[in-house]
């Protein structure tokens, strides 16, 4: 099938670049590393990456509409406030850089979770459902709400900030500037944070031995350790989904979500942790013995559902 639009999900270390058919379909990608070049005008480091990495995919042909996924804080006109994941970005108009680079090409921007969230709905593991919460797990977490069908986006375009919700006050700096934001608990920065604390304080020996150093431990260790039955790892996977679960026990005690979708880069885990944090869930959320279950499943499009929801986002905006 044909492309109908292009997506793209700038994160804290990747960025994404996708074409797309119809049905959410990967028909053609690539992949750069994410700049973090502080230059002159906000985001033109990044928005040169990008316009590399759509030439290299669709060469001068400018009508595919683009639609692009910022980590951060995106005002409804469409201009990246703050984003403490990629701070060579903040202020900037990635509409305009980019049509400076591929002038006539229509472009659209919005948070990277709500990108993802936008694709779980249309083609994925929320089709169907009206109300429901996506959780993207990567550098950082971000958050996209779907209600009434529609995507929440707030007075001032910030909903869904949600991995800045602080859950331990005197807990580790956030790069946001707050201590113990949800993100520094159960992200892929908060794995491998973590898993670090637990091989100083000595409770992954076998692990260490692997690895040689305790500093040098990552997250990725510890899912792969886990998948392959080392109890060490699973304690520490085990310890991600509490905090995992405490934050969306406050997301539905505010927003009575029923469904849940997992997506990120720490997506390749969800078989461990998604499991980790429905045994802890119930026991946190209010009137847990009347609530209906809340679903907690892994994005259908995995950790490409940022990339494909700024394709369908660019598909629905320039139909």
């Amino acid at each position: 099938m044909a492309a109908i639009a292009a997506g793209v999900d700038v994160g804290g270390t990747k960025i994404e670049v996708v074409l797309i058919d119809a049905t959410g379909t990967i028909v053609a990608r690539t992949r750069r590393a994410t700049p973090h070049l502080i230059a002159e005008p906000a985001g033109a480091a990044t928005a040169s990456v990008i316009a590399e990495a759509l030439f290299e995919l669709l060469g001068d042909d400018i009508s595919l509409p683009v639609g692009l996924g910022l980590p951060g804080m995106m005002t409804h006109a469409g201009v990246l406030a703050y984003a403490p994941n990629l701070p060579s970005g903040n202020g900037a108009d990635f509409v305009h850089l980019m049509q400076t680079h591929r002038p006539g090409q229509r472009f659209v921007c919005a948070n990277d979770a709500d990108c993802a969230a936008v694709a779980e709905h249309a083609a994925g593991s929320a089709r169907g459902f009206n109300d429901f919460l996506m959780v993207t797990l990567g550098t950082g977490i971000g958050g996209g709400l779907f209600s009434g069908g529609k995507l929440v986006r707030g007075s001032n375009g910030f909903a869904g900030e949600i991995g800045h919700v602080v859950v331990d006050p005197r807990g580790p700096r956030c790069p946001c500037g707050n201590r113990g934001c949800w993100e520094r608990f159960a992200s892929g920065a908060g794995v491998a944070r973590l898993a670090r604390e637990a091989a100083i304080a000595g409770r992954l020996p076998h692990l260490v031995e692997q690895v040689g150093d305790p500093e040098l431990i990552r997250g990725e260790d510890v899912t792969r350790a886990a998948q392959e039955g080392l109890s060490e790892a699973l304690a520490v996977v085990d310890e991600v989904g509490w905090w995992l679960a405490l934050g969306i026990a406050n997301m539905a005690a505010i927003l009575d979500i029923g469904r849940v979708v997992i997506g990120g880069g720490l997506t390749q885990a969800a078989s461990l942790l998604i499991p980790a944090a429905r045994q802890h869930l119930d026991g946190m959320v209010e009137g847990g013995e009347v609530r209906p279950p809340i679903e907690i499943v892994a994005a259908h499009f995995g950790e490409q559902a940022g990339a494909i929801g700024a394709g369908f986002l660019a598909a629905q905006t320039y139909p």
